[in-house]
């Protein structure tokens, strides 16, 4: 009985101290600023008005904006707070500037390159946010719409950092958004693999998985037929297909390592415990506040990760 339903590992963290020193450090506020920091603009060469305050200034801005769930303008309060804690003789910027500059901003994500090639885990949950139809109803009593931002992202399986984000609406699927999420991994990045639920099962997928030369760890779905030889992609989904047909979708996906997709779930947990919900009203300024999320996030896992190791095996 016990050998049908599998044995289960118990792990132990073998770098707790470190691990422990790094939750330390996520609360404190010296992570985020850095005195060698650009805060002002360089020249652009440009004619007419000149930028004062550099794209790194305005992210931090919005970062802590992020970080603590305040609004704008109590954000720029704290942020001028810090400034004068650390001795910067550095202006703040304006509630407007950093508004106006939000719906163009290029969030830098910082990442660390994998030892080998890159493991790709995708997955996509929803945001809400205040749309037309929650203020309809709360103005006016009209019918309840809820509606929300997708947002699908892809982890490295090894640094647990976040490599790839696109926000759509609630109306796109997950499939479509794959090829999106890859092209933002470089092309001199190798992939390995690129794992991901049943959504993902299809031609275009498939097609875009291997045209980076990845394994594709996506299970077939329960109706699913062969694919023509000729199709890109389809002899590793034909194997799929096959290893599940004839020894069960259990031993598939313990022996394909479809386990790791549950890193990607724990990230939306993390993605989530920063808000439920968008501050910003309009689409662009939502994609943004999403990006300085995942930057934040990824600067979480910098600091440390916990290092465990298969100790015992239970029944």
């Amino acid at each position: 009985m016990s050998e049908a339903k599998g044995v289960k590992g118990r792990y132990k963290t073998t770098n707790w101290a470190a691990y422990n020193a790094a939750l330390k450090a996520r609360g404190s506020l010296t992570i985020w600023l850095d005195k060698d920091m650009q805060w002002y603009a360089p020249a652009s060469g440009r004619r007419g008005r000149q930028r004062v305050f550099s794209d790194a200034a305005i992210q931090f801005c919005l970062s802590v904006k992020c970080l603590f769930g305040l609004a704008l303008r109590q954000s720029l309060g704290l942020v001028e707070s810090l400034l004068r804690l650390a001795c910067l003789d550095w202006k703040v910027p304006d509630f407007s500037t950093v508004c106006r500059r939000q719906k163009t901003l290029r969030v830098q994500l910082p990442y660390q390159s994998s030892a080998t090639a890159l493991d790709l885990l995708v997955d996509s949950t929803g945001i809400k946010f205040l749309g037309e139809g929650e203020w309809k109803r709360k103005k006016h009593g009209a019918e309840y719409r809820r509606q929300w931002r997708k947002v699908h992202l892809g982890i490295d399986a090894q640094t647990l950092e976040i490599r790839a984000i696109e926000v759509t609406d609630n109306s796109v699927g997950d499939a479509p958004m794959l090829p999106e999420l890859l092209g933002q991994i470089p092309a001199d990045e190798a992939v390995a693999s690129v794992c991901g639920d049943g959504a993902y099962d299809t031609k275009a997928c498939h097609a875009a998985i291997a045209q980076r030369g990845a394994q594709a760890v996506i299970p077939p779905r329960k109706n699913a037929r062969p694919w023509r030889a000729t199709l890109v992609g389809a002899a590793s989904r034909n194997a799929a297909l096959n290893a599940c047909h004839r020894l069960g979708r259990a031993i598939w996906k313990k022996w394909s390592g479809y386990h790791r997709r549950s890193l990607v779930e724990t990230k939306m947990h993390c993605f989530k415990r920063l808000g439920e919900r968008v501050m910003a009203r309009t689409f662009e300024r939502q994609v943004v506040e999403l990006h300085v999320r995942v930057a934040v996030l990824n600067r979480f896992t910098q600091l440390g990760r916990p290092t465990t190791v298969c100790v015992t095996a239970m029944a």
